[in-house]
């Protein structure tokens, strides 16, 4: 993980390239997919989940503070730790893509809650300009290569509210390139 200035500058480094962790370690760093900051105080979060399934979060300077995760489906438990973002209470979403859900966990990484019904989750972004925190997910396609005409199944972009209720999907019809479909939702 590398930390930069506006201009370019290289601030911190954290881990050593081109020396991963053990898989299923437990150790910073696998294969890191995504890092997200709260913006209270700095702190920040890295998902580990290819072939590590955690999320580490660090101090502002570096320091690694704690981890959690591990392989499984169960609460708590991580296939493919993809994205993760933390919303302006300090709840942290975990995007646990092979799980087809979001998990929810305080700052301390306590398991809150999880919302489910969604294709393969891949990215998550929360935007928070018009008043109230939107959550976007970018989902792939969970169908088989048989079925790849079905309807519902992704690839599509899920918008909820920080309660989790579903205001809008985009991308109904399986994935191409024709307008309002998608290929793999993996970033927003």
């Amino acid at each position: 993980i590398r930390k930069y200035t506006p201009t370019g500058e290289l601030l911190m480094t954290l881990g050593t390239p081109n020396q991963p962790s053990a898989k299923m370690s437990g150790e910073p760093f696998s294969v890191p997919a995504h890092v997200a900051i709260d913006k209270r105080n700095g702190d920040f979060y890295v998902a580990d989940g290819y072939s590590n399934a955690r999320v580490h979060k660090f101090s502002p300077d570096g320091k690694l503070l704690f981890s959690w995760g591990e392989s499984g489906t169960g609460d708590g438990q991580f296939n493919i730790v993809h994205n993760v973002v933390v919303d302006n209470n300090g709840w942290v979403y975990v995007a646990d893509r092979e799980n087809h859900r979001i998990q929810i966990f305080n700052s301390e990484g306590k398991y809150e809650t999880q919302w489910g019904n969604l294709s393969r989750a891949a990215a998550i972004c929360i935007d928070d300009h018009s008043g109230e925190e939107l959550i976007y997910v970018g989902e792939y396609f969970c169908g088989i290569r048989t079925n790849d005409i079905g309807t519902d199944l992704g690839p599509r972009i899920t918008v909820l509210n920080t309660n989790g209720k579903v205001l809008a999907r985009l991308g109904r019809e399986s994935y191409g390139e024709q307008s309002g479909r998608f290929y793999s939702p993996h970033g927003i």
